[in-house]
């Protein structure tokens, strides 16, 4: 958890660094990409968000940094698997649980582009500890939550076969 005003400000600095990386190579950011207006409304949507965030990152009041001990570079898939299955349910949860207290969040990860960096300026150990993501925490601007628009679920769920 850091809440401390520089080190929030310093996190928010390597985000906005991984985030112009990021977004200068991909066109996973751009509205335009996709075929269908709908979605294309969506992803502005999202863009926005995430543009948002990066400039009002280091106002969030708190930066939790889901961790796991070692490192998964080089490990086969199953091993990696096997620490990403650890963590991504936690971090999930912990979502939720703000979720019912009024607070919201997102799981995110620019700064990671800056991993070896943050680790530093956290003094997290690096070379034993790998960071997961970012998620900030704050109160929400509303109360007013409505589910997202969804692509019809026999579309994306494959049952038996690909």
């Amino acid at each position: 958890m850091v809440t401390d005003s520089s080190k929030r400000a310093a996190l928010a600095s390597l985000y906005r660094k991984g985030a112009e990386m990021y977004l200068s190579h991909s066109a996973a950011m751009t509205s335009e990409s996709l075929d269908d207006p709908v979605r294309n409304a969506t992803q502005g949507r999202v863009v926005a968000s995430a543009l948002y965030l990066v400039e009002h990152l280091h106002e969030v009041p708190v930066h939790v940094i889901p961790c796991i001990e070692g490192r998964t570079e080089g490990l086969p898939t199953v091993a990696q698997a096997a620490q990403w299955c650890s963590i991504v349910p936690a971090a999930w949860s912990f979502m939720l649980a703000a979720r019912a207290r009024g607070l919201g969040t997102t799981f995110t990860s620019f700064h990671l582009f800056f991993e070896e960096d943050a680790a530093k300026l956290l003094g997290i150990p690096f070379e034993e500890v790998m960071q997961t993501g970012l998620i900030p925490v704050a109160y929400t601007k509303g109360v007013r939550f409505k589910p997202g628009p969804r692509e019809p679920v026999g579309t994306i769920v494959h049952w038996d076969d690909w």
